[in-house]
C-alpha cells in the first residue's frame, strides 16, 4: 500500500505576484494577455474567481465580468525560480518526487521514517514549510495512489489538507462523480449520464465490458478508476518528451476558425507548462464526434502561436464535416532537456 501526497500550490502565479505586491492581495488579480490582442487568462486569484474569472477565459470576457480586474502579463522567470524552491522543500521529505508542472507534484512517502511514517503529518509539515519559508500557501491530498491523491488535494482548497485513508477509499469512491475522473470531459460525462452512469458505483455496476464497448481503451481506465485503482508509480527518472494541454468542448465545433480560438485559449497554459524549456516541435490533436482522433505535427524550435494556428488550419481538413469534440496542443521537448515526467501531459 503506497502513501502518496499530491501538493498543489494555490493560484500560484497570482500568489507570487501578491507576495511581491501586498497591496494586490485583496483585489481581483489575473495574469494573462492583453484584451486588445485577444489574450486569455493564465490564472487568477480568489477575489477574481468570485466574479467568475477563471483560467483559459478570454481576457476581454474576464474584464466584462470584473471591470476593475487588475490584469498583468506576469513574470515566468520568477515563477520558475520559486518553483525550484518549492521542489527543494519536497526533496527534504522524499527523493520520490514527480513534478507535474511548476505548481504541483506527487510525492511518494511510503518508506519515509519522518513523523513515524505518517503521510498526514508529512503533508502538514510540507505545507508549513512552504508557508513559513516562502509566504505561499499550498493544498495537499493524501491517499493510497496518485489518482485519489490528486482528487483529494482539491477537496479543501485553498490552503487545505484532505486525507483519504485506505479504509475510507471504498465509500469515498462509490459516491465520487465520474466527471471528477481525469479524462472525463463534459461530452463524456454527458454520454455516461445518458447511460445512467453518474457515479463510480454506477459505473462499476454497469461492468467493464459495457464501458469498454462504449469508450474503448478509455473504458478500461474508467473501470479501474471507478474502483479507486491506480497502479502508476511516482516517476522520478524517466525523460519527459513533451508537454501538452487539451480541452473537451461543451458542444462540438465544426469550423477551423473555432478551433483557432480554442488554441488561443490553450496557448498560455502550454507556455506555462513549458517554463521556457527548448522545444523541437509542435503538435495539434483533434478528437471527432465519433471518438476518432488525429494529430498533426511540425518541426520547430520556437513556440509561436502563429505556427500552431497554421497547423490547425491544415489538420481541420481531416474533419470532413464531422464535429470536433476535443482540441489539444503539445510541444515536443528538445533532446537535451531532461525532465521528470513521461509523455504528453494532456490536461
Amino acid at each position: 500500500m503506497r502513501k502518496i501526497i499530491h501538493v498543489d500550490m494555490d493560484c500560484f502565479f497570482a500568489a507570487v505576484e501578491m507576495r511581491a505586491h501586498p497591496e494586490w492581495r485583496n483585489i481581483p488579480l489575473a495574469i494573462g494577455g492583453s484584451a486588445s490582442r485577444r489574450g486569455v487568462i493564465a490564472t487568477c486569484n480568489y477575489p477574481a474567481r468570485q466574479f467568475g474569472v477563471r483560467s483559459a477565459m478570454p481576457s476581454h470576457q474576464a474584464l466584462r465580468l470584473c471591470p476593475h480586474l487588475l490584469l498583468i502579463r506576469g513574470n515566468m522567470a520568477e515563477y520558475k525560480r520559486v518553483s525550484q524552491q518549492i521542489r527543494a522543500i519536497f526533496h527534504r521529505y522524499t527523493e520520490l518526487v514527480e513534478p507535474l508542472s511548476l505548481d504541483e507534484a506527487y510525492l511518494d512517502v511510503t518508506g519515509s521514517p519522518l513523523f513515524n511514517g505518517s503521510a498526514t503529518l508529512i503533508a502538514e509539515d510540507i505545507r508549513r514549510a512552504i508557508r513559513d519559508e516562502l509566504q505561499l500557501t499550498a493544498s495537499a491530498g493524501v491517499a493510497p495512489n496518485k489518482f485519489l491523491a490528486k482528487i483529494a488535494s482539491d477537496e479543501n482548497k485553498p490552503d487545505g489538507l484532505f486525507v483519504l485513508s485506505p479504509g475510507k477509499v471504498p465509500e469515498y469512491v462509490r459516491g465520487l462523480a465520474l466527471s471528477k475522473i481525469p479524462g472525463v470531459g463534459q461530452k463524456t460525462a454527458e454520454k455516461l449520464a445518458a447511460m445512467g452512469l453518474e457515479t463510480c458505483a454506477q459505473a462499476v455496476a454497469a461492468g467493464e465490458d459495457t464501458l469498454v464497448r462504449h469508450f474503448g481503451k478509455f473504458g478500461y481506465a474508467l473501470w479501474q478508476r471507478a474502483q479507486g485503482v491506480d497502479e502508476r508509480p511516482v516517476q522520478t527518472d524517466r525523460i519527459r518528451k513533451s508537454v501538452g494541454v487539451e480541452t473537451t468542448l461543451a458542444a462540438d465545433i465544426y469550423a477551423a476558425e473555432q478551433g483557432r480560438e480554442i488554441l488561443q485559449q490553450l496557448w498560455p497554459e502550454l507556455l506555462r507548462r513549458l517554463a521556457e524549456r527548448p522545444i523541437s516541435g509542435l503538435c495539434i490533436k483533434l478528437k471527432f464526434d465519433d471518438f476518432e482522433q488525429t494529430t498533426l505535427s511540425r518541426r520547430t524550435t520556437v513556440p509561436e502561436l502563429e505556427s500552431a494556428l497554421k497547423l490547425c488550419e491544415q489538420i481541420w481538413e481531416r474533419a470532413e464535416g464531422r464535429g470536433v469534440r476535443l482540441v489539444g496542443i503539445s510541444a515536443e521537448l528538445a533532446a537535451e532537456d531532461s525532465g521528470v515526467q513521461l509523455g504528453f501531459e494532456w490536461d
